[in-house]
């Protein structure tokens, strides 16, 4: 079975300056996703708000990008997002008075939850902690929205429904240098080709 290296963490916390500096260095693929491209397409701004239907539409499209990405490697691979990222955005927009398709938004997790174990063997979350920097067709550069992405991702790490095996970066970990090697460390026990 392929196990590939899967870099969650929320927008602007440099998970794909990390997962190419990774796969680099492991000598393997970097398989970039295509969160902006699918969003520009779809005629929509990631960093503007939507109602709960579009959001869950515009999500559901990124997964399937991601999985057409993800599946035309025959070999492990480092990437820059996963599906528990696509699981975090989606539930931020849920609050009390949201409507929901709750079945629907069932089936989409569940969805998610089986992707991220088909595809990927090792999980590593990324933390805010360095400089944001504003990037057009990115989401919003809010501080507290980055944190509560986040919090979701981490929750998301501890779910029952997940396999791949979890690890979440020490918040202190801000150089590139220094995430590279605790990533290095974790993967040495383990073979990424399981």
């Amino acid at each position: 079975m392929i196990g590939s290296i899967g870099i969650c963490g929320a927008h602007r916390t440099g998970k794909s300056t990390l997962a190419e500096k990774l796969a680099h260095s492991l000598g393997i693929p970097f398989v970039q996703t295509t969160t902006s491209q699918v969003f520009a397409e779809a005629g929509l701004d990631p960093s503007q708000p939507m109602d709960f239907g579009t959001r869950l539409m515009i999500q559901q499209k990124v997964l399937l990008a991601g999985e057409a990405v993800w599946s035309s490697s025959n070999q492990p691979f480092v990437s820059d997002r996963t599906p528990i990222d696509m699981m975090a955005y989606t539930l931020a927009d849920i609050q009390g008075t949201t409507v929901v398709d709750f079945p629907q938004l069932s089936a989409y997790l569940q969805q998610c939850f089986a992707s991220t174990n088909r595809f990927f063997r090792h999980l590593f979350v990324v933390q805010p902690g360095i400089p944001l920097v504003h990037a057009e067709g990115k989401a919003a550069l809010n501080p507290a929205y980055i944190e509560h992405i986040n919090t979701l991702i981490i929750g998301l790490c501890q779910d029952s429904r997940l396999s791949s095996k979890a690890k979440i970066l020490p918040r202190s970990l801000l150089d590139l240098s220094e995430r590279l090697a605790e990533i290095d460390r974790a993967i040495a026990p383990s073979s990424i080709t399981e």
